[in-house]
């Protein structure tokens, strides 16, 4: 048995961050991933980094106006392939901060507890007992499989982590789920080239947003020749020689699909399998995602849970801020908890990618606001003339008696960085007017916020 100061089990960005941190203090830590290919995490590996990079890629295909099959086909494979060089670079770097700490060891293999304080590493070439007194877990999340007749068998089903894989871009792509991970990949590949269609098994599109803001993303999409449909159940797929007929069924009536590619887009669960929480005594909550506290503590008090894990917004950004939780417990005043993630902004990186912050109009009312609402027509903002991208617009909600921002909805170009400047407004406390009266640089997409306040009243 050898004995750390503390375990890591999991390479993802809160594991991997407090890692550097412990063994800064001159902790001994040991890191655990099970997979070569998995250094760095989720994000940079199967998820933010390659997804977003060929969503780029995707839009240079678009720009260009690519007609024929074979320049697509050229293009693709370029993006993949500058997509892997990518990932392995990345990969390699975040590997080499750990591995080449003094007080850093990364163990390959498979982590399961013996106990609370003892782990279990299984390679291909030895067990390994650790043990510690403090222990993290980072392991992620991974996508649901549904009960789908047919669905394990067929040659010609991925999930978001093995379509990125995929070398050969599909000539029909059939998606089944229309979340915001199923609407990024139906835009990227439909700009390369493919036709796709999305199978939503909900009677409302993108259920969480306002009906204006969802209806103008169907129009968006639909207009790039993405097929969606809604309350679309799916009985079955049965591979052929061409690829495979997916069976499902909208109010009743049964319908076919014929595709040469099916990507499951039915959500994420925490990634618990095989850890065998139950030797340390780590409770699970009713989703299957790890128990924590607002500290990310679990039901033992010296195991800590970080990341997807433990259920809750799935965002790298939010593991990061774990490890910043769990920094401040053990080396600060411990007053960064959970509870302090009130408006927390995201983007779907559709084009143009969808923003939010906050409260939506509906959520506002629901909640007994008296709002003002302000709307920004896309084509209205000079620098979306200029690039040429005047799909969309931008919304926001503002506390008609006190003047602050309870939230926004940019469905425009690049709104995944204006959003931050509305998201640090609201963390402020600052009224609209703070946006409104803002000087910003010309011609950005920013300094539209001028405009979309000075809609409103003060």
């Amino acid at each position: 048995m050898t004995t750390f100061d503390a375990i890591i089990i999991g390479f993802g960005k809160g594991g991997k961050t407090l890692a550097v941190e412990l063994a800064n203090h001159n902790w001994r830590v040991a890191v655990i991933e099970r997979s070569n290919k998995m250094y760095g995490g989720t994000c940079i590996n199967i998820a933010c980094i390659p997804t977003k990079f060929l969503a780029h890629q995707a839009k240079q295909v678009q720009v260009k106006e690519v007609q024929d099959p074979k320049v697509q086909l050229a293009h693709y494979d370029q993006a993949i392939q500058q997509k892997d060089e990518l990932t392995a670079f990345l990969r390699q770097k975040n590997y080499n901060n750990l591995a080449q700490h003094e007080n850093i060891q990364v163990f390959d293999g498979t982590a399961s507890f013996v106990s609370d304080h003892e782990v279990q590493v299984t390679s291909n070439k030895e067990i390994t007992i650790l043990s510690a007194p403090r222990i993290f877990i980072n392991t992620g999340a991974e996508a649901v499989i549904p009960n789908i007749a047919g669905i394990r068998k067929s040659q010609h089903v991925y999930t978001s982590t093995s379509i990125l894989d995929k070398k050969k871009l599909p000539k029909k792509l059939a998606i089944i789920g229309g979340g915001y991970i199923g609407l990024e990949f139906a835009s990227i590949y439909r700009q390369f080239g493919s036709e796709v269609t999305v199978l939503e098994g909900g009677p409302k599109f993108i259920a969480r947003e306002d009906r204006d803001v969802a209806d103008a993303v169907y129009d968006v999409l639909s207009k790039k020749g993405i097929d969606i449909k809604l309350n679309a159940k799916v009985i079955g797929l049965k591979d052929t020689q061409e690829g495979t007929v997916l069976s499902y069924e909208v109010a009743g009536n049964a319908e076919e699909l014929h595709v040469d590619t099916v990507l499951l887009a039915t959500g994420r669960k925490p990634n618990v399998d095989g850890l065998n929480l139950e030797a340390a005594g780590v409770k699970l909550d009713e989703r299957g995602a790890i128990q924590v506290d607002a500290h990310l503590r679990t039901s033992v008090p010296h195991i800590w849970a970080l990341g997807d894990v433990k259920g809750g917004l799935q965002f790298t950004y939010i593991s990061l801020d774990d490890y910043r939780i769990v920094k401040g417990d053990l080396f600060g005043n411990g007053t960064r908890h959970t509870a302090d993630r009130i408006n927390v902004s995201y983007s779907m990186f559709i084009d143009p990618p969808l923003s939010r912050v906050g409260l939506s109009e509906e959520e506002a009312r629901q909640k007994g606001y008296s709002i003002k609402v302000a709307k920004l027509p896309a084509a209205a903002i000079p620098r979306a003339r200029l690039i040429q991208e005047t799909d969309g617009f931008m919304k926001a909600i503002v506390d008609a008696d006190t003047n602050k921002i309870l939230g926004a909805t940019l469905f425009c170009a690049e709104s995944s960085e204006v959003i931050n400047m509305v998201s640090m407004a609201i963390q402020m406390e600052q009224p609209f007017t703070f946006l409104r009266d803002h000087i910003f640089t010309h011609p950005t997409m920013g300094e539209a916020l001028n405009d979309l306040f000075f809609s409103i009243k003060a």
